[in-house]
């Protein structure tokens, strides 16, 4: 008997675009719901058109966010086609979007007026600075890292502020939300009642600076870019070999003590500069100054391989290519085959001992699903079946 999947029988109204509700929408696919995705006739998701680079059928942007989707291309501001994005919210179990606030009530489409077209409904909204006084703002990724004060803490000390090389703030963003909604149906399985989960670009954000703003709520003190180094944990940084950079990543007394021998250099654990944390923080320049001459001797591969033998968390810093492959080469299985042309996908990063994940189907044409979805909208609506 083949393992169930965890959301099967489940119906997501998907009306969001880009990258953060696509991201959990995807993700809800991948566990095994059923997603309509609900786009704009004739140009559907934005990110459709976000190239270079192109797949054989769309943009590789717009691939990596919608695969095991049905799109359905619907006016909201022609009657019928609105019609048909009511009918679809009277049945599904879950709604994302990610319009301005309030943009959906002219439709009829605002969490007010699809609580009482679907009680059971969890309806979750997805906005850059929140529905308060921030509602008005658009909730672009680069910006928020800006205004979150992520980029004021990436990038070297003596350079400009730096985004993070990916639209992180959208997928973590995405990721609270996918929280947000399984929480959701929880409740609503104790107690019969959707809610409305909201969650924000800003918020998730600052959430997700952790340490760094512990660190100033202790002290009022703003951090500031320290590169590669951590500010608290040392050596923690990428460190100049004879032929690249090696990531040292040293927790721990012990584990300095097992880097030391590595390295050749035993003497090092019981100087009383580096013999714990916050003196090889204090004394974090000398220190570089002792490792780099030594790791300048050898390759990043070579030591690499001796030091991780030893027991040493330490990486070569790898491009994408070589990530994915040697995620391949850990056994991690890290790609999907869509077929058809498709190229390969990461996969969705769960794995469970009694349940599966779906075998996904790839990312739709627009509006490919409109004649299955609409025929089956026009059934009786206390019908079980799942389009």
């Amino acid at each position: 008997m083949s393992a169930e999947l965890p959301l099967s029988g489940l119906l997501v109204a998907d009306f969001s675009r880009v990258l953060a509700g696509p991201f959990a929408t995807m993700a809800l696919a991948d566990l095994g719901a059923t997603v309509v995705k609900v786009e704009r006739p004739g140009t559907g998701d934005d990110t459709r058109a976000w190239g270079p680079p192109w797949t054989p059928h769309s943009s590789a942007y717009f691939a990596c966010l919608n695969r095991g989707k049905r799109s359905v291309a619907l006016d909201l501001a022609d009657p019928g086609d609105r019609e048909v994005a009511v009918k679809l919210v009277r049945r599904a179990d879950v709604l994302v979007e990610n319009f301005r606030p309030g943009a959906l009530a002219r439709y009829g489409l605002d969490y007010a007026t699809a609580r009482e077209l679907n009680p059971r409904l969890v309806y979750t909204s997805i906005s850059g600075f929140g529905s308060g006084t921030g509602a008005h703002l658009p909730g672009y990724d680069f910006v928020v890292q800006a205004a979150g004060g992520l980029m004021s803490i990436t990038g070297s000390p003596e350079g400009e502020p730096t985004k993070v090389g990916v639209a992180l703030v959208d997928v973590l963003t995405g990721k609270d939300a996918l929280t947000g909604i399984l929480a959701a149906l929880r409740h609503r399985d104790r107690t019969g009642r959707g809610q409305h989960v909201e969650v924000n670009l800003m918020s998730s954000l600052l959430g997700a600076l952790v340490n760094q703003v512990a660190g100033y709520l202790a002290t009022g003190e703003s951090p500031a870019r320290d590169g590669n180094r951590h500010p608290s944990i040392a050596p923690y940084e990428a460190l100049r070999c004879a032929d690249g950079h090696l990531v040292l990543a040293v927790g721990n007394d012990q584990q300095f003590r097992v880097l030391a021998a590595a390295l050749g250099r035993p003497e090092w654990a019981d100087d009383p500069r580096f013999a714990t944390n916050p003196a090889r923080v204090a004394h974090h320049d000398e220190l570089v100054g002792l490792l780099e001459p030594v790791l300048a001797e050898r390759g990043a591969a070579d030591w690499e391989r001796d030091l991780r033998d030893a027991g040493v968390a330490c990486a070569q810093v790898n491009d994408v290519g070589a990530a994915v492959d040697y995620a391949a080469a850990l056994g991690l299985d890290p790609l999907l085959d869509l077929g058809d042309g498709h190229p390969p996908q990461i996969r969705l990063p769960i794995t469970f001992s009694e349940s599966a994940v779906a075998t996904p189907t790839p990312p739709p044409a627009l509006g490919q699903h409109d004649a299955e979805v609409r025929a089956w909208l026009a059934t009786p609506a206390t019908s079980e079946e799942k389009v």
